[in-house]
């Protein structure tokens, strides 16, 4: 089956800010650009699911306006680790001990007190094994950079990590995409 896994477009918000849940919206010019070569790349027929952050739902409406065919459902699981409170937050103002407790204990600490990175890549875990069970639907997630690493775990058959250098650095561009057989 093949599965893109696409990055929503450039964000706008300050450098250096600590986001990931934070619902913050994507520049509207890169999200059109973006939806213009997603439309074309994308098969006839596929299954397109989205986060429901807005930064991922303005590039869902962008490809729907270009590709009417193309029928979108927010998914939950989709959406980019919670960083609790620290969503919004500069990096540099974050207690230099509140990222060390991450990074000893990666895969388990809920940094900022909601979500660890391994109960991101269960979640996307869940979704990716329920769209292994339709092999003849092809299928696009418009998501975040976190979901593309966890969805490469997964494809390398890895469930957990322990420790942050586990975590892949790699992820599409924003408003780029990944295809991948699963």
């Amino acid at each position: 089956m093949k599965l893109w896994i696409v990055r929503h477009a450039k964000r706008v918000i300050e450098s250096g800010v600590c986001y990931g849940a934070l619902d913050i919206a994507a520049d509207a010019p890169h999200t059109l650009q973006a939806a213009r070569a997603l439309a074309q790349a994308l098969p006839v027929k596929c299954k397109v699911l989205v986060s429901p952050l807005q930064r991922c739902m303005q590039l869902a409406h962008s490809l729907s306006d270009l590709r009417p065919n193309l029928k979108t459902q927010t998914d939950t699981r989709l959406r980019e680790m919670d960083f609790g409170k620290w969503e919004g937050v500069t990096w540099d103002a974050i207690p230099l001990a509140a990222i060390q407790a991450w990074t000893d204990d990666f895969g388990e600490h809920r940094f900022g007190g909601v979500e660890s990175a391994n109960e991101v890549l269960a979640r996307v875990a869940e979704l990716w094994d329920a769209a292994r069970q339709h092999p003849d639907e092809p299928q696009v997630w418009i998501t975040h950079a976190g979901v593309a690493r966890a969805c490469l775990l997964l494809s390398k058959g890895i469930r957990s990590v322990d420790r942050a250098n586990q975590w892949p650095r790699d992820a599409p561009g924003y408003g780029q995409s990944w295809c991948v057989d699963i």
